[in-house]
Formats: C-alpha cells, structure tokens, sequence
C-alpha cells in the first residue's frame, strides 16, 4: 500500500528505511526521498514508526507527532 502517493513511496520503503536505522519521520523521508507534498503520508508514516518502535526491538522509542 501506498503511503505517500506523491512520491510514490510504499508501506515496505518505509519500513525498509526503518530496518536500515531511520528513526524519526524526518529520517524517513530523507532516506525514502519524500519531498514536502501534500502532507496526507504523515499519519501513515508515524504510525509506521510506532509500530516499528520499542515492542518490535527492544531498543527504540516511540515518535510521536507534535501537536500545533
């Protein structure tokens, strides 16, 4: 599934980029080359890097969003 359609980037990029060390959403999407668009990824995108957090290794911390 797609999680950016601007960019064309893909449920298995991200996570990917998050097995290779990405941590942040930031880090995301410089590894998966998402340039600023339309902004519909970013609730996809951090919960993918939820659900890549601390229960699935045991090391890393959860990012959450920040609120405006």
């Amino acid at each position: 599934m797609y999680v950016c359609i601007c960019h064309a980037v893909t449920e298995d990029d991200v996570r990917g980029c998050l097995a290779q060390g990405a941590c942040t959403a930031r880090e995301v999407r410089a590894a998966c080359g998402m340039k600023p668009g339309c902004g519909a990824c970013t609730k996809r995108l951090y919960g993918l890097i939820r659900q890549h957090g601390p229960e699935s290794d045991g090391e890393r911390g959860t990012v959450q969003p920040t609120a405006a």
